[in-house]
């Protein structure tokens, strides 16, 4: 690793990339830690075009943490609908919850303490602490990661501990005691918008001199990470029963990651089964009940591949109550299946279908 008198000039000249560059978001524009924790759980793994339209929901529906402790469960996971990793709306409950049974409502205001939180880990903790109480505690995020490696000429697996360790030493001795909230948000900026994954703009760059990756041509190459294995792909058989107004639905277990969400009735099989081959599995639903077959819907998960495919199936009351009965299933009005929390799945069907 090269770190040379960079290091000196670092932060100086990040910050004033970022003061002429910066996006205008709403969560800059606070020091309050409500709001600016609620938009890092919205924006862990998610776009900020994506988490914005979440985020400005959130606040509306409770503007502020005992708002949130006092929702339920479903209230939460309904309005997550779309963003995914749905154990982080979990935590963002459990955690609002702690803060006003445990804390009167207040956050926190020490990067240790904020750790204690539920969801909180060390990037979020440090962007609270940094951003809403000015504390000198550096945030390492996969940008930070980026750029790092990238400048600073750092060839090791950042999957590896010791690796991560050596860049949140780095990070920690780059952050300045003053403005570090300005800082924090810079060097995130700077790998979001700036020193990007696949086409860095090397030309404008305020450390193309002194940049290693820059001199080396290895921007490419840099950060180096250990391959993903490859994904799982699993195939889902969802059959809508429906009678009248009423349709069949089922609320996912504990220690699953849609758990409080609710789906259809589920079949799945290893791998893509004819219709025919559904049949033989679900035996209380005669053929002549089954109205269409839609699909099949893709989704991506972070390790899995998922592929549904939606049957409609529209019965008759005893056999409603029979299927009903059979498979531990809960009745859901037509009307209110919009507010049901449920899989992105199931809402990409309903959308498609007009529900």
């Amino acid at each position: 690793m090269v770190t040379s008198g960079i290091e000196k000039k670092f932060s100086k000249e990040l910050i004033n990339w970022y003061l002429r560059n910066k996006r205008e978001l709403p969560w800059r524009e606070t020091v309050d830690p409500y709001p600016i924790w609620l938009s890092e759980i919205i924006l862990q793994q998610t776009r900020v075009q994506q988490g914005l339209p979440y985020y400005f929901s959130f606040l509306k529906h409770f503007p502020t943490v005992n708002d949130l402790a006092n929702a339920s469960e479903k209230q939460i996971l309904s309005l997550w609908q779309g963003l995914g990793y749905y154990s982080r709306a979990r935590n963002l409950h459990k955690t609002a919850q702690l803060v006003v049974s445990d804390y009167a409502g207040s956050f926190p205001d020490t990067y240790i303490n904020l750790l204690k939180l539920k969801g909180v880990g060390p990037y979020t903790a440090a962007a609270i602490a940094s951003f809403a109480f000015k504390e000198q505690v550096a945030v390492v995020d996969g940008n930070v990661y980026r750029v790092l490696t990238r400048i600073f000429g750092i060839y090791e697996d950042i999957t590896l501990n010791t690796t991560k360790k050596v860049i949140a030493e780095l990070a920690q001795k780059l952050v300045p005691q003053k403005l570090p909230d300005i800082y924090n948000q810079a060097i995130m900026e700077f790998g979001a918008m700036h020193c990007t994954p696949a086409n860095p703009n090397c030309s404008t760059c305020p450390f193309a001199r002194s940049c290693v990756a820059n001199a080396a041509g290895d921007q490419k190459i840099l950060p180096i990470k250990t391959k993903a294995k490859a994904k799982q792909e699993r195939f889902f058989n969802y059959f809508m029963v429906r009678c009248g107004d009423e349709v069949l639905m089922k609320e996912r277990g504990s220690n699953d990651i849609w758990q409080g969400l609710f789906e259809f009735l589920l079949f799945e099989t290893k791998k893509k089964t004819s219709f025919s081959g559904i049949l033989k599995i679900v035996p209380l639903i005669p053929e002549k009940n089954i109205q269409a077959e839609y699909g099949p819907y893709k989704h991506i998960l972070s390790h899995q591949i998922l592929h549904a495919t939606f049957y409609s199936v529209e019965v008759t009351k005893k056999q409603f109550a029979a299927i009903k009965k059979e498979y531990a299933l809960e009745e859901v009005n037509i009307r209110e299946i919009t507010a049901t929390p449920k899989p992105v799945l199931i809402t990409k069907y309903l959308k498609a279908h007009k529900f």
